[in-house]
């Protein structure tokens, strides 16, 4: 896209990633901690995100070194038709963020002034237009000023979470801990087929890797930790019954509108940068506008309150995808140029298979870090296999 010409600021990037975790679905994901208590759950917490954000950066360095969108490096490792597959399921999960978020922050919204659901949505779907028209590299400014208070507000919450009078809730065993953590680690995963998109046009690359990595991670931390207190000192889990019973009025609608719009932003954006990937003759400006568009007609008719199920989805498919980029990166470091490259292509859906059996049998690290160390087990072995019979070929 255009504006993606222009090189951004290490503060840019570090504000678009503090941007992307201060949101409701951060937060709500937190509640479903709850469970656990607030020592084994900030634990998992913790472990999660340190997991998820070496992987995140795994990836993001990766189009950082190559100068390319995160798209561009699938192409790379799995061949120009091969990348067709990670391509749609990206704007795919895209639509659908855009979607959870939507509605997430109408529900929120409607908790503190009651207009209905719809009309919430609706207006949310406008502002991310509107944001989508400012465009990447024109709203530092905006976007920090935005930032400062939005984290201003998010303390508030979290300060009057803490005054709460209701006794922490008892804990339990509906979560099991390995879940726990792939709860954890699939919020971070989720950014891995976008993190390039916003790091690899930046003056110095790996730095805004880094300080993308770092802020978003911290900050998703803090997000996950103020949904699992709110939940366990309040008793709920509804993201909007704690909005309500926080008592944040004005306060809290401008948390709810600003973190969804900033967050939701970078998921329509990214769909426009994937679908340029897809085909040059997509306009990526506006395939992000209609990826708005439908995201909030969906929120607008679809109830979408447990998106735990859609998580598990988005690493099932993008944790062995990004075990074979690193893989392919640190063996080959060079672009596939034939349409697909079978090698890897057979790797990620072994590696997807494995990451639904660990998934199926609650193993106690969870299903991405023993799926993604098989997968990059499998590829080198794979790889070894094919250059051994390339030689017995010379021979």
């Amino acid at each position: 896209m255009k504006q993606a010409i222009e090189r951004t600021t290490l503060l840019s990037n570090g504000l678009i990633w503090f941007g992307a975790a201060v949101s409701i679905a951060e937060i709500l994901t937190g509640t479903y901690f709850s469970p656990l208590g607030i020592e084994k759950g900030l634990l998992a917490i913790v472990i999660g995100h340190i997991i998820g954000g070496l992987i995140l950066f795994g990836a993001g360095y990766i189009g950082a070194k190559k100068g390319k969108t995160a798209m561009e490096t699938v192409k790379d490792a799995f061949g120009t038709s091969g990348s067709l597959l990670f391509i749609i399921l990206n704007i795919i999960q895209l639509i659908g963020w855009t979607s959870i978020m939507i509605y997430d922050g109408s529900l929120s919204a409607n908790s503190i002034i009651n207009l209905t659901q719809p009309v919430w949505a609706c207006i949310i779907g406008l502002c991310i237009l509107g944001w989508l028209r400012i465009g990447l590299t024109n709203f530092t400014k905006i976007n920090g000023t935005a930032m400062g208070m939005l984290f201003a507000l998010t303390l508030v919450l979290c300060g009057l979470i803490a005054n709460q009078t209701i006794m922490p809730t008892v804990t339990d065993d509906s979560l099991a801990f390995s879940m726990a953590i792939e709860l954890s680690i699939a919020m971070p995963l989720s950014w891995l087929p976008l993190i390039s998109d916003y790091t690899h046009h930046a003056k110095e690359p790996v730095k805004a890797t880094v300080v993308s990595v770092i802020i978003y991670s911290l900050t998703s931390t803090f997000m996950y930790c103020i949904g699992m207190c709110a939940a366990i000192y309040t008793g709920v889990t509804d993201i909007a019954v704690i909005m309500s019973t926080a008592g944040l009025g004005l306060v809290g609608l401008l948390i709810v509108i600003f973190s969804t719009v900033t967050t939701t932003f970078l998921d329509a954006y990214s769909a426009g940068v994937s679908g340029e990937a897809l085909s040059p003759r997509i306009r990526g400006m506006y395939l992000a506008g209609i990826t708005t568009i439908i995201g909030t007609i969906a929120a607008m008719l679809f109830p979408m309150d447990d998106i735990t199920n859609f998580l598990y989805a988005i690493g099932s498919v993008f944790a062995p995808m990004t075990a074979v980029l690193i893989m392919d990166y640190l063996l080959n470091d060079s672009a596939y140029t034939k349409p697909i490259n079978v090698v890897n292509m057979l790797s990620w859906i072994i590696g997807f298979i494995i990451y639904r059996y660990f998934l199926a049998t609650e193993f106690v690290l969870g299903s991405t870090l023993p799926a993604m160390v098989l997968t990059a087990l499998v590829v080198l072995i794979l790889q070894s296999i094919k250059k051994g019979g390339k030689r017995r070929e010379r021979a």
